[in-house]
């Protein structure tokens, strides 16, 4: 006699908030004894090789209302093009950065900010060289996946414009959601998760 089989039901998803800002980043909440400090916090020292810059931005709703418990990390390559990463077999990277950070938003103006480095060219897989470029991982409320995108530099026109992942956007309209603005050493990039700005995000 066949063996009559009970089939799960599927577990109810959920979304990465509210609570990110407290299990990611305990001491940004006041919650202390959990780290000496938030993990990501710091991504230089006074060792660190490359030109030192400020990338800072907001996220946005579709509503173009502040996301203000969205927590943004970030990685990329140091400014040999690097990166931080036993995988990594071209070299060795910066021993003094770290290629990787975390930062929340903050809850009066929604805004990250990350001191960091400009990167550097890195290969795609076929070999061809993309732009200079620093990849983002967005969560908040109401997010079941985080979201993957980069920011791109608007003084790297040629490099953009050669870019291989760049290129296969199909709407060039939205290129310009995918690149900074600038100002000295900082550079702007808000997040829009929807919307007519709605920022392109990566499915990887």
């Amino acid at each position: 006699m066949a063996q009559e089989l009970g089939y799960l039901k599927e577990t109810p998803s959920q979304t990465a908030g509210p609570y990110v800002h407290i299990g990611l980043t305990p001491n940004f909440c006041n919650i202390s004894g959990v780290y000496d400090s938030d993990l990501g916090t710091t991504m230089v020292n006074d060792k660190t090789l490359g030109e030192r810059i400020t990338v800072t931005g907001r996220v946005l709703d579709g509503a173009g209302s502040l996301v203000r418990d969205a927590v943004i990390e970030i990685w990329q390559a140091d400014r040999s093009g690097l990166y931080n990463s036993p995988s990594e077999m071209r070299g060795t990277a910066d021993p003094n950065f770290t290629g990787w950070g975390r930062c929340p938003t903050r809850a009066e103006d929604g805004v990250y900010s990350f001191e960091t480095v400009k990167p550097g060219i890195v290969p795609y897989k076929d070999g061809r060289k993309m732009a200079p470029h620093i990849t983002f991982w967005i969560v908040a409320r109401g997010i079941n996946i985080g979201l993957h995108t980069r920011m791109y530099f608007p003084e790297e026109t040629e490099a953009n414009a050669a870019d291989p992942l760049l290129a296969r956007i199909e709407h060039r309209e939205r290129l310009a959601t995918m690149i900074a603005t600038k100002d000295g050493p900082i550079y702007t990039f808000d997040i829009h998760l929807q919307g007519e700005k709605e920022t392109v995000f990566l499915d990887i």
